[in-house]
């Protein structure tokens, strides 16, 4: 027997405005010219909408969703019908053009607002705010990159909410690779192009509640370079544009992909031109697809970030009402059968499960906001330079906001499964549908394992470390915010000195990677990720520590808020920072077991 979900905030309004306004001071970004048509009432407004829409029309139709997923006949995908109610109700809320100028129907917000709005729907409903979310990459991909007729074309029906978009990259032959796409463009005499070849795990390529699709595609040019320098952009519609209507393009869906989660959006194998008949439209110049492209994954990479930080609220959120309510058992020491049982939040070990996954989900809530903002002050800061600084964070915190959330999100996820108890792993409850959508997070827009290689061999040392230089002042910054709070000086000290060890590491892996030591500097990437990731979030948490008794030095009346912030700054600085000497220790001596464990001793 399925049970009607109980009444779940999605998100804490109450942390979402302490996060923006007393950890980041988001409006503050009001003073950026950009900006300065818009205050804290302008972010009230949005914010309010999305969570009246998220909680009390999207969440309902979450299990509908997950237990029907889009079908397959007759050579079309067939969404399930709330969709063609939801998409234009969800479009209506003005997110597709939030954060864009007015030339393009927008209203220029702040990153920083538009992605904590949109990750209420993304707890309500995750595979339907990723409709929206594909479409707008895809849009703003164009706005930057496309000519003045394929902005028309494409660009202005999808930022309508009319058609919608997705990132076509992967090749069944090719996975995350892409130096090895095949997919060929031949030029043809309208100026168009001819696109051939096949893509997978395409989400959301075919539906059925509104008239297009629009696949932004990776392909090689015929007589193009191998590798990834050979490759270019192109916008290939399913149907596209001929004398004043919509004619088939010949885009085919090859098949569907039977997901564990993320039931509402399907992923799709698709073949581009079995007649010989596909047009598609170069966006930029010919040879930089990839770079062009980076735009949208990095702009995906902190979607699917937020959205796992979103799926693992929203079970949070379930696991605490469930265990304030679910009574069982008695205090310890207890013998007397005859006494009331307690709830089980009065259980120590099912509050250190809500204590984790309390520190999962704000620390991981706090990073993505941190992105956001720097993201924002890249776009539109007051000068070059403060533009310069911000990009190399944003670029430096993107693999970690991406990665961070979806992997301890999980953790997180399973969590609220365990408090559940048998309950838990059944589905007439909502929490092992959010685990099963969690665990997407991991692998959608490049996997934890490539993150990691992103970050230590990229990102760290671009530059000659100034992203990382950077970072250590943001630290150095929040350190001395908390000094002058009252924060326990050892958690500061010792963020300090994690980041003074991460830095070392830094440094003589960056050293073994310049003498051709390229595989030994790589190894242990994955633990270089997660090492960074545990540094990131503790600056979070120290941020959030230091804002919380600022407010309790002020005589702040929800004095329990604030002191569980402070709690869980503590957890985090003592079950999780202390791990930061191993981490690194594993990189610096460059373990070897599974380095050389051979294929045939598994």
């Amino acid at each position: 027997m399925t049970t009607a979900p109980r009444p779940n905030p999605l998100l804490s309004d109450r942390d979402v405005d302490f996060q923006l306004y007393e950890v980041l001071d988001a409006t503050s970004l009001c003073a950026l010219p950009t900006f300065a048509e818009h205050s804290r009432d302008t972010f009230t407004l949005l914010l309010d909408s999305t969570r009246r829409f998220a909680r009390e029309v999207l969440y309902p139709t979450y299990r509908d969703m997950d237990a029907q997923p889009p079908s397959f006949r007759d050579g079309r995908v067939h969404v399930h019908p709330l969709m063609r109610e939801l998409y234009p109700r969800l479009v209506e809320l003005g997110l597709l053009t939030a954060t864009r100028p007015p030339d393009v129907g927008g209203q220029q917000l702040p990153l920083t607002v538009h992605a904590v709005s949109t990750a209420y729907l993304m707890a309500a409903n995750l595979s339907v705010y990723a409709w929206l979310g594909l479409t707008l990459g895809a849009a703003h991909l164009l706005e930057v990159f496309g000519t003045p007729e394929v902005k028309a074309t494409f660009m202005e029906p999808m930022y309508r909410g009319e058609w919608t978009g997705t990132m076509a990259l992967t090749e069944p032959q090719a996975g995350s690779s892409l130096a090895d796409v095949r997919t060929r463009a031949t030029p043809a005499p309208d100026g168009s192009w001819r696109i051939q070849g096949s893509k997978i795990f395409i989400s959301g390529a075919d539906q059925d509640f509104s008239e297009n699709v629009v696949h932004l595609t990776l392909a090689r040019i015929e007589g193009a370079e191998g590798g990834t320098r050979g490759i270019s952009l192109f916008a290939v519609p399913s149907r596209r544009p001929e004398g004043g209507t919509l004619v088939d393009n010949d885009v085919r869906v090859a098949g569907v992909i039977h997901k564990i989660g993320w039931k509402g959006i399907p992923s799709l194998a698709l073949n581009y031109g079995e007649s010989g008949d596909c047009h598609g439209w170069l966006v930029g110049p010919p040879g930089r697809g990839l770079a062009c492209m980076f735009q949208m994954m990095n702009e995906a990479r902190i979607m699917v970030g937020m959205n796992g930080v979103a799926t693992a609220t929203v079970a949070y959120h379930e696991a605490v009402a469930y265990a304030r309510e679910r009574p069982q058992g008695r205090p310890a020491g207890v013998r007397d059968a005859t006494r009331p049982q307690t709830p089980i939040i009065e259980h120590a070990d099912v509050r250190r499960m809500l204590l984790r996954q309390k520190a999962i989900v704000e620390g991981g809530l706090s990073l993505l906001l941190a992105a956001s903002y720097q993201a924002d002050l890249a776009g539109h800061g007051q000068d070059e330079a403060t533009r310069q600084r911000a990009g190399l964070l944003v670029d430096l915190l993107t693999p970690v906001a991406k990665s961070f959330p979806a992997e301890r999100g999980f953790e997180a996820n399973a969590l609220a499964v365990q408090v559940h108890g048998g309950y838990g792993y059944s589905s007439e409850y909502l929490p092992e549908a959010w685990l099963r959508d969690q665990k997407l997070n991991s692998i959608h827009e490049g996997t934890t394992g490539i993150q990691g290689l992103d970050l230590l061999g990229r990102k760290v040392v671009a530059g000659g470390g100034a992203a990382l230089q950077s970072f250590a002042e943001e630290v150095g910054t929040t350190v001395a915010r908390a000094r002058a709070a009252g924060v326990t000086p050892e958690w500061g000290e010792a963020l300090e000195q994690a980041l003074a060890e991460t830095t070392t590491v830094v440094t003589e892996l960056g050293a073994r990677g310049m003498s051709g030591e390229v595989e030994l500097m790589l190894r242990h990437s994955a633990d270089f990720l997660e090492l960074f990731s545990v540094l990131a979030v503790a600056w979070r948490w120290l941020a959030q520590a230091a804002a919380a008794k600022e407010a309790l030095g002020r005589g702040a009346p929800d004095a329990d808020f604030y002191e569980g912030k402070l709690a869980a700054a503590q957890y985090w600085f003592a079950v999780e920072l202390p791990r930061a000497p191993l981490l690194a220790r594993l990189c610096r001596t460059g373990e070897d077991s599974y380095a050389r464990m051979r294929p045939e001793w598994f």
